[in-house]
């Protein structure tokens, strides 16, 4: 993939959120929205492990980038935050909703592609995303924009697959123990439905920081034991052993 080819893929992951993946995520919002402590990733990690979100996020103004069910943005709005959530899938954000009104938690919900969001620069102090436009859009494009939005000094958090996960995982089953696919090169991940997008290390750090960017951390998360359950597309075996996901926390620079 070359990095200004067409977005093909935000029209193909939309139909795929809207036909398919939202009929099984969607019976998953409610248990995410009650949760009293953030719990992240496949693994349920523990904010209490992470330390993902910020301190001090009373009045924080945040963005939730490929928001799905919206329920990062509400443990947000429930820390003091001010969270608009954006998501390129309808039936996501009617679930999201749906939550809103069962929890009354409002905040704004936009439908429309974390590649283009429709605000104004040096607009919010924190962006976030779990498994949204971290995984499902072009890290190209998606990671330029959340340093328009942000102002100086704003925070960028966001969880993705492991690069190392993305090398391993077959194009259909769980992760294996071998090299799959080249590292170099590797930004891309296309299947029959939908399309994921995962850098290596240095890529990932060469374009933040040509973003504007300082790299705070890098968090590789262990799967516990016991897991509480297996993936079709990693066990808990395999991610005791080698991390299946991770965290990134930059922060704008100025």
């Amino acid at each position: 993939m070359t990095h200004g080819s067409p977005g093909d893929h935000l029209e193909q992951n939309r139909r795929y959120w809207d036909e398919e993946a939202a009929a099984w995520h969607g019976p998953l919002a409610r248990d995410h929205w009650s949760q009293a402590e953030p719990r992240w990733g496949l693994w349920a990690t523990p904010e209490s492990q992470v330390s993902l979100l910020p301190d001090g996020m009373a009045g924080m103004r945040a963005i939730e980038l490929g928001c799905g069910t919206a329920y990062v943005s509400a443990w947000l709005a429930r820390g003091g935050a001010l969270p608009v959530g954006i998501d390129v899938s309808e039936q996501q954000l009617a679930t999201a909703r749906a939550m809103q009104a069962e929890f009354g938690i409002d905040f704004p919900l936009v439908l429309g592609n974390a590649e283009t969001v429709p605000y104004a620069d040096n607009t919010f102090d924190l962006a976030i995303s779990e498994y949204g436009a971290s995984l499902w859009c072009d890290p190209y494009q998606w990671i330029p924009e959340a340093a328009r939005l942000l102002v100086p000094g704003g925070q960028l958090v966001f969880m993705r697959y492991s690069a190392l996960f993305a090398l391993c995982v077959p194009s259909e089953g769980p992760a294996s123990t071998t090299l799959l696919r080249r590292q170099f090169g590797l930004t891309r991940l296309d299947s029959q439905n939908h399309v994921q997008f995962i850098l290596p290390h240095g890529e990932m750090l060469r374009l933040l920081r040509s973003c504007g960017f300082v790299v705070e951390d890098l968090i590789e998360i262990q799967a516990p034991r016991p897991a509480h359950r297996d993936y079709a597309e990693v066990t808990a075996d395999w991610a005791q052993q080698w991390p299946s996901e991770e965290i990134w926390k930059a922060r704008l620079a100025g």
